[in-house]
């Protein structure tokens, strides 16, 4: 009995903790949280008769990868440099599904919650707030990640769902690359555009680079993601 009132209070606690942060959401933080966003088909999936579809662990993670490289990659392009975005794996109704993005700065934080306010993925409107959470090691739970946690899916503590080493690799370590760059990159634009000025060449290629990403941009848009 004793047992049942400690985790019933400590349960309540971490309720508490959660709405007050709900309530008093920070004016400014460089994480934003893209609610209910991620669909799990493991969750989701079903056939005609209702019966539960088996979606195996390979399909799981190859769905789920290439799902983080999209919404990884949009933040970067369209917002600023990322620097963590984490999905939760829980199920209870505040944490399920949900993706946070920490940025390297607060503005690009502030610009994404602005502008995807405005936008859709998978055919629903996305609902996207700042965020208090900035250390994902205190929010997370320690015993989910040794495998040990005993509430499961309807944990109150977030369950960091893991993409692939290869997909890490890409992601962040191509940001390694790109600071490495930076300076070489700035060199060849200034030179881009110091050849622009003396003909007709130079415009050429910068016209190239934005016709390739309107191409993407309407490629996006016909796949019924972002």
């Amino acid at each position: 009995m004793n047992s049942i009132l400690e985790f019933n209070s400590s349960h309540f606690i971490v309720e508490f903790i959660w709405i007050f942060f709900k309530s008093f959401l920070s004016k400014s933080s460089e994480t934003i949280a893209l609610l209910n966003i991620y669909r799990n088909p493991q969750n989701s999936s079903q056939s005609a008769d209702g019966l539960r579809c088996a979606v195996s662990d390979v399909e799981m993670q190859e769905h789920y990868d290439e799902f983080f490289e999209e919404v990884f990659t949009e933040m970067e392009e369209k917002y600023g440099e990322v620097e963590e975005m984490n999905v939760c794996d829980n199920l209870g109704d505040h944490l399920v599904g949900n993706v946070y993005v920490k940025f390297r700065r607060e503005e690009d934080a502030e610009k994404a919650v602005i502008d995807l306010n405005n936008r859709w993925f998978n055919g629903q409107p996305i609902h996207a707030e700042l965020s208090p959470v900035t250390d994902f090691r205190e929010a997370c739970c320690r015993q989910y990640e040794m495998g040990e946690c005993t509430r499961g899916g309807f944990c109150n503590l977030m369950h960091l769902k893991p993409i692939s080493r290869e997909l890490r690799r890409e992601l962040y370590g191509r940001r390694r690359k790109k600071h490495r760059s930076r300076s070489r990159s700035r060199e060849r634009r200034s030179r881009s555009r110091d050849r622009g000025r003396g003909g007709g060449g130079g415009g050429g290629g910068g016209g190239g680079g934005r016709e390739r990403d309107r191409r993407r941009s309407r490629d996006r848009e016909r796949s019924g993601r972002f």
